[in-house]
């Protein structure tokens, strides 16, 4: 077979391990595993949305509904937005695949900040696209560059904000200038996946109707803890939106993660919930692991890098004790890794394995 020849040299995408794997590997009981290292939702999913999934069970012999309608105009009301200028997916990175297919190929680029998510260099070079990469400034974007560094071949920049695996923060005036600063030959995608997390987020929902070359994702993976159903969304202009129709599979939405969803965005004692125990493990982290001497950047998401000297050491030593983290050597910071916020217990628990290996 004549494989295609951006395979060659194209990146595998590592995930976190799950703790079934991580157990059989190491002999350890499933119990006595933590798993912080996904930026994973540490109080489950909203009980409501488990109710729904429970009550959808018996119907799924039946194919979903391909347009997601109720999910969608649901969205659409809270949103303030034309259910047009919706679009969903299988988690937010089916999102990223679309505007791939809708807009790279061969002689074109994309602007991308250092430490950036690692899906956005593999969806370009899938499709022979080259990607530019910005040095980043504070671990964060320097959006001004990244402005400078577009050129008559963009056809995207993807802005994470907050940064995974930074969980860095862009001035909201600095947002605003890169959104006015885009060519319209230039899509502007603003990958919101921690959005909720946020106690004053920079609201662009305005910005939608004029500019047509920006798109928003978020995701119910997160704060929502529906990680394991994906359950992404895009929010755009109508008529970007309808261009991603076209690419969009049929029924790549299956009728639980609907039904979750819609259940999901219901439960604000939950939500809540979650936001508080985040900024409570976030202060906890901060002030723990400076009292150690462990340099961290300042974090806007639900999870916090830390500079262990030896990241792939630290977190085998750390995955020896149950605890799982994640290395950060494949975004170029060998010395970090990346803690995800969980419960007190689980914190204290990483913190004190930590102090075990100083």
């Amino acid at each position: 077979m004549q494989l295609n020849p951006q395979l060659a040299n194209l990146p595998v995408y590592q995930p976190g391990r799950p703790l079934e794997e991580v157990a059989r590997e190491l002999g350890l009981p499933l119990d006595g595993l933590i798993k912080l290292a996904s930026n994973e939702n540490p109080l489950g999913p909203s009980p409501m949305a488990v109710e729904a999934m429970q009550q959808t069970a018996a119907q799924i012999h039946l194919y979903p509904d391909g347009n997601a309608f109720y999910l969608r105009n649901t969205m659409a009301e809270r949103l303030g937005v034309d259910s047009n200028q919706l679009i969903f997916g299988n988690g937010s990175n089916e999102i990223i695949e679309f505007v791939a297919h809708a807009l790279l190929g061969p002689g074109t680029n994309i602007v991308v900040s250092q430490y950036c998510f690692a899906i956005y260099p593999i969806v370009a070079h899938l499709t022979g696209a080259k990607c530019i990469t910005v040095p980043a400034k504070e671990y964060g974007h320097d959006l001004h560059a990244m402005a400078e560094a577009i050129t008559p071949d963009t056809r995207i920049v993807f802005v994470a904000n907050p940064n995974n695996p930074t969980g860095t923060l862009a001035p909201h005036e600095d947002v605003l200038a890169l959104i006015n600063a885009v060519p319209e030959h230039t899509l502007l995608v603003m990958d919101e996946a921690y959005f909720e997390f946020l106690n004053e987020p920079l609201d662009l929902i305005p910005q939608l109707q004029e500019k047509k070359n920006l798109i928003l994702m978020r995701t119910f993976s997160k704060i929502y803890g529906l990680a394991g159903l994906r359950v992404g969304y895009g929010i755009g202009h109508p008529e970007f939106i309808a261009a991603l129709e076209k690419v969009r599979q049929p029924f790549n939405l299956n009728a639980m993660a609907q039904a979750a969803a819609l259940a999901a965005i219901d439960d604000n004692a939950h939500l809540e919930t979650t936001r508080a125990n985040n900024a409570t493990g976030l202060q906890f982290f901060e002030e723990a692991l400076g009292e150690m001497g462990i340099e961290t950047v300042p974090s806007h998401a639900n999870f916090i890098l830390a500079n262990v000297s030896d990241g792939s050491g630290t977190f085998q030593k750390l995955q020896e004790r149950g605890v799982i983290t994640r290395p950060m050597a494949g975004y170029q910071l060998p010395e970090w890794i990346r803690i995800s916020i969980g419960t007190p217990t689980e914190n204290k628990r990483c913190l004190n394995a930590l102090r075990e290996l100083r």
